[in-house]
């Protein structure tokens, strides 16, 4: 039994931890509101601090919305800085920035402590199930100490490379992702719109070369109209912000993840930035001043 710290019991971390204490280990954990009550009454911890979780586990996780979160969770007045000694493993499994994250591993490391970035995909659906993609960047030592709780959470687990490596995975991940989504929506609206019934139209995608699991899981949510998150959009927007940020400083064009960005503008616009990414198609929809139901 390890003492396992969880900072972050949202959407995704909500079942990642309870993952982790059912594979047998001690939880303290800290979350913005109440601690889930079925990860309390199972022997969950709950924390009034981040620096109290790193003071009491040797291994902290972090599943936070974006790369301000995590650096106050490490660094602010009540953060873990000041609790991470040589032995303590930091492993932050939320989806931030590149840069951001090779600096906060630098910070940490001279502390003594190790680092990881994990971030993830798969959604709600993946966290429940426990078979997260799990992209990984540090050093191959803390890789393999945290493996074994990598794989309570997920099963294609990949150490990508050095500090940052892990989210600069995630990051082409949801570009792929979002273009993917795009991709689905405008064939789907399109057929629709040209009076062939899209439903029939995805059956028969998915037997050949277009097929692909968000056609699948997310046409079939757009065709049923099932846009409670999932995987909203103002995180997948957020995603592709760190995309374009990223891009701007390799100078590297991506034309298509910045259309795509524009399009989650609009549904942001729309008040819309709560539902699924799957949703996406409600943009198409209008442009097209039709819907598929």
């Amino acid at each position: 039994m390890l003492d396992i710290g969880f900072i972050g019991l949202g959407v995704m971390g909500r079942p990642m931890a309870a993952h982790v204490q059912r594979g047998g280990h001690r939880l303290f954990v800290h979350a913005r509101r109440a601690p889930p009550a079925e990860l309390t009454a199972a022997g969950a911890v709950a924390c009034t601090s981040p620096h109290e979780v790193a003071e009491r586990a040797q291994t902290i996780i972090l599943m936070l919305p974006n790369t301000p979160d995590v650096q106050s969770v490490i660094f602010g007045p009540t953060g873990l800085e000041h609790a991470l000694k040589p032995g303590k493993l930091l492993i932050d499994m939320s989806s931030i920035s590149p840069g951001a994250t090779r600096e906060l591993a630098r910070r940490v490391t001279a502390l003594g402590a190790e680092y990881l970035d994990a971030p993830v995909s798969g959604g709600e659906t993946g966290a429940k199930a426990g078979t997260l993609t799990i992209m990984v960047g540090g050093p191959e030592t803390s890789f393999a100490r945290a493996r074994p709780l990598f794989e309570l959470m997920g099963k294609n687990i990949t150490l990508i490379g050095d500090h940052g490596a892990g989210q600069t995975a995630k990051v082409a991940n949801q570009i792929i992702v979002a273009l993917t989504i795009a991709a689905v929506s405008e064939a789907l609206v399109f057929a629709s719109k040209a009076g062939v019934d899209p439903a029939k139209v995805r059956a028969a995608l998915l037997g050949g070369f277009a097929s692909s699991r968000i056609l699948e899981v997310h046409g079939e949510r757009m065709l049923k109209r099932q846009f409670s998150p999932g995987f909203r959009i103002a995180l997948h927007r957020k995603d592709l912000g760190l995309a374009l940020e990223g891009a701007n400083e390799l100078g590297v064009a991506l034309p298509q993840t910045a259309q795509c960005q524009q399009l989650f503008n609009a549904m942001m616009a729309a008040d819309e930035g709560g539902l699924d990414h799957s949703a996406l198609v409600r943009a198409y929809e209008r442009l097209a001043a039709h819907a598929l139901a």
